[in-house]
This record gives structure tokens, sequence and C-alpha cells, in this order.
């Protein structure tokens, strides 16, 4: 499983409406970004079957003064599957992220 701390542990980021956490790829989303999260982010990745754990360096998050985000063109952040098999009454997950400005 993938998580990520906040500046120090065990401050852990808990999703919510503007936080997510990528199960698939381990990458971390924040929506409106907020002076709130500026800080050091660091990826943990867990071994459910040996409870292990793996952390990877602190990434730091700054907001720029100048306020420009930096020019990229839109674009869908995904590669779906040609098929998603699931079994009838389980609960099916697809991630989906747009980006640009």
């Amino acid at each position: 499983t993938y998580a990520w701390i906040f500046n120090e542990y065990p401050t852990f980021v808990h999703q919510d409406s503007r936080r997510f956490v990528s199960q698939e790829t381990g990458n971390l989303y924040i929506a409106k970004v907020e002076t709130s999260d500026v800080g050091n982010y660091t990826c943990v990745v867990t071994n459910t079957v040996t409870n292990s754990k793996v952390l990877g360096p602190p990434t730091p998050l700054v907001l720029r003064n100048d306020g420009v985000m930096g020019e990229y063109e839109p674009k869908i952040e995904v590669q779906f599957p040609e098929t998603v098999p699931s079994a009838k009454g389980t609960t099916v997950k697809l991630e989906c992220f747009a980006l640009g400005k």
C-alpha cells in the first residue's frame, strides 16, 4: 500500500476532497494547493504481507511568490486497461486525472 507522510512521522496525509493517494501508482494528488500544504512529503510503501515499510526521500512542496504555475497543455494522466474484470456486486474504482492550465 502507498501512503504519504507530511513533514514528520506520524503525520500522514489524510485523503479528503483535495488530497488523493493513488494505490495504482503511489502518486499523491493535491487540488487547489494552499499555504497549509507547504512542507516535505515522504512516500511510504508498506508490504501488506510482511508489514515491512520503506520510505522514500522527502520531497519539498513550495509556493511560488510570483503566482505563476507554469504553462502546459491539458492532458489526461491515466492509462486505462482494455478491460476491467469484476465480479457482480463488487466495487470497481477507476482513477482518472486531468491536468492543465
